[in-house]
């Protein structure tokens, strides 16, 4: 059978269609890009904010425009059918079957019955965690995700992720290796290590944060020349972490550590742990470690309450620490988060001004952050060749896949996975433009 997976949201969401596909293809099933010529089709849904759920369920309706073509079927999967089950069931009628977070495993089956003619759901609850005996079926080769953990434990009282992802679990350490060993053989690069909170990692499985004990055994093997850290809880780190990522030319000279906002009543509303002083102190230490460093975050403004005092004491606070790369997220209710029943909710327009005047900053502050890079030569990981040649596109160690900002590199007949190095000439907001050199030292 002939199958077509479109996967939207996160990076974590992306691993999971990998999973879905590796699954696929090992029973015998064809993967297609081309969707008018699939059997049935996967939407793989993020519903992490109001915005995802829409981009979901309008890509739902759209997706089931192929049913008047060749497709059997239509199955929904991912976060929004963890949460909305019967919802989706009851007002879409054109979704053919559903699979929860937990359940991807079961994809076949799923598939099976729907083919026959069957309205399915396979949810359960969320307590799966993937191992390494499923092949991965990736979009790229040279760069990819690993989820290390599942779930969360934080309770942020804004965030559905714990109601649809369920608590946090850590991955076993021999799993993980073994996941990156298979990666290694197939000529990866880059390995970006992912969880809701990563550096909490092993704390429930070991009784110890085991993040650098984690990298350790990853350092062991011969091929990625990056691992890079995402989605860093600021509470979790410890100074052994920090002196590994300082020693350690393989680990990214990158953190990403999502902080949500700096005002302490805020910051206390939204359950997160930590003071702004101890953000502060955090981020001193990491700098004067690692004094390369780049530092990407995320705020979200518009929390329920928050008043014109404390955005300007977020922006004082971004003017401040001059982050390399920062995301910003205006608030969404989330029904079943203690944020929803909370008073004083910001009108849309206000959040909207306070998103653009915070991402409005924060462009002026990328491009400040980029002009250090001008003259001096870097390594580049390529992941596009220019479609008129004598060029590519990739990125630095500084920029994250997906979220972060590209390098343009001139002169080159390098191809995709390939690491090259390029003197930068020039320096925009979030790009980088150079030119190909040999050596590092030319």
């Amino acid at each position: 059978m002939q199958i077509g997976i479109i996967s939207l949201g996160c990076a974590k969401n992306q691993v999971d269609s990998e999973l879905m596909q590796g699954v696929l293809k090992s029973e015998g099933n064809v993967l297609v890009d081309d969707l008018s010529a699939a059997d049935i089709i996967i939407v793989n849904t993020c519903g992490f904010i109001q915005a995802a759920k829409e981009e979901s369920i309008n890509t739902i309706l759209e997706t089931a425009g192929y049913k008047q073509g060749r497709c059997k079927g239509l199955i929904v999967a991912g976060c929004l059918s963890q949460r909305y089950a019967n919802d989706l069931l009851d007002e879409i009628k054109e979704i053919d079957g559903l699979v929860g977070t937990g359940n991807f495993t079961s994809i076949g089956r799923v598939i099976e019955r729907v083919a026959r003619g069957e309205r399915v759901g396979e949810i359960t609850a969320a307590t799966y965690s993937y191992d390494e005996d499923i092949a991965r079926v990736g979009t790229a080769s040279h760069s990819v995700f690993v989820k290390v953990a599942e779930g969360c434990d934080n309770r942020c009282s804004y965030c559905a992720i714990p109601l649809v992802r369920g608590g946090f679990r850590s991955r076993r350490i021999e799993s993980i290796l073994r996941e990156v060993e298979r990666l290694t053989v197939a000529g990866v690069k880059e390995i970006n290590l992912i969880a809701q909170d990563t550096t909490r990692y092993g704390l429930d499985l070991y009784g110890e944060f085991r993040l650098v004990e984690l990298l350790d055994k990853l350092l062991s093997l011969a091929g990625p020349q990056w691992f890079r850290l995402l989605y860093c809880y600021p509470a979790h780190f410890t100074d052994e972490l920090i002196e590994k990522i300082a020693t350690e030319p393989r680990i990214a000279n990158y953190i990403d550590i999502p902080l949500q906002h700096i005002s302490p009543r805020i910051l206390n509303l939204m359950h997160r742990r930590g003071t702004a002083a101890e953000v502060r102190q955090l981020i001193s230490k990491l700098r004067t470690s690692i004094p390369d460093i780049t530092i990407r975050t995320t705020f979200i403004v518009g929390f329920p309450g928050e008043t014109e005092a404390e955005f300007e004491e977020l922006v004082e606070f971004v003017q401040e620490i001059q982050f390399d790369h920062m995301g910003v997220f205006q608030y969404s209710r989330e029904e079943g988060t203690p944020a929803d029943t909370m008073e004083d909710h910001v009108d849309d327009e206000v959040k909207q001004f306070r998103y653009d005047t915070l991402m409005s900053l924060q462009q002026e502050i990328s491009f400040e952050r980029n002009q250090r890079y001008v003259g001096r030569v870097i390594p580049v990981l390529v992941e596009e060749v220019w479609p008129e040649g004598g060029g590519v596109m990739g990125r630095a160690e500084k920029d994250a896949p997906e979220v972060d900002g590209e390098v343009y590199v001139r002169d080159t007949s390098a191809q995709p996975g390939d690491l090259i190095y390029a003197r930068i000439e020039e320096a925009l907001e979030y790009d980088l433009l150079g030119v190909h050199v040999v050596e590092p030292s030319q």
